[in-house]
């Protein structure tokens, strides 16, 4: 009795050769081939070369040469052509929904936040989630949100595709206010809509602290001059 010492797919290739041997039958060839190989992988946090083409009606193509992580080139997202907004799209997924397969309120306040982590991180904002500016984290500041208010007109359902557009407006030296609209990729149709208000706390003490004249001059220039 032969003994296989062996995977399953080792087996099955030995017992074809036997059979083929007696039955005075050409060895199969092998459909399984086993090979080395070894691919360079590239580290997601480094930074490469990506290129972004904006096409307008006019026929006037734009194309600007910049830098950016592997997050950067597979994330859905990008600044618009003013520099104040930024839109990216999201794909409704199925542990996103409830009993009824439409996003959970959770869902958009997730997909909220992300969308404008990913706004600052476009701008040149530090990395680590707060969004702070350099000044910012001289002085141990921080962004917290102080209210936030959501309205969803149609919840989208498991597998919709929506856009989001996210920009930041001044509030004077007390902080800023992000705002949002959504809106269902598929025909353009606006979905809901929300804003926040948020203020600068000292991550030491806790305190909350005005923004100063030059804190606000670094995050100014990425608001509309117009309030939207």
């Amino acid at each position: 009795m032969l003994k296989f010492s062996c995977n399953v797919t080792d087996q099955i290739h030995l017992i074809n050769q036997a059979q083929c041997r007696f039955m005075g039958l050409p060895r199969p060839v092998s459909s399984v081939r086993r090979r080395n190989v070894s691919l360079p992988i590239s580290n997601p946090r480094t930074p490469v070369k990506i290129q972004a083409v904006v096409s307008e009606q006019g026929g006037r193509t734009l194309t600007e040469i910049g830098s950016g992580t592997l997050a950067d080139r597979l994330r859905l997202g990008s600044l618009m052509e003013d520099g104040f907004s930024y839109k990216e799209k999201f794909i409704v997924r199925c542990y996103e929904v409830g009993i009824n397969k439409t996003a959970t309120v959770e869902t958009i306040a997730n997909l909220l936040q992300e969308v404008g982590c990913n706004h600052a991180q476009s701008l040149g904002f530090s990395t680590d989630g707060f969004a702070t500016t350099t000044t910012m984290r001289k002085m141990n500041l921080i962004w917290v949100t102080a209210r936030m208010h959501i309205e969803i007109l149609k919840y989208p359902a498991w597998s919709d595709v929506v856009e989001i557009e996210t920009w930041c407006q001044s509030e004077g030296r007390i902080g800023t206010r992000r705002d949002w609209i959504i809106k269902d990729y598929s025909n353009g149709q606006v979905i809901g809509r929300a804003t926040s208000k948020w203020v600068m706390m000292n991550q030491v003490t806790r305190r909350l602290q005005k923004a100063s004249d030059e804190i606000r001059e670094e995050y100014l220039v990425f608001c509309p001059p117009e309030p939207r």
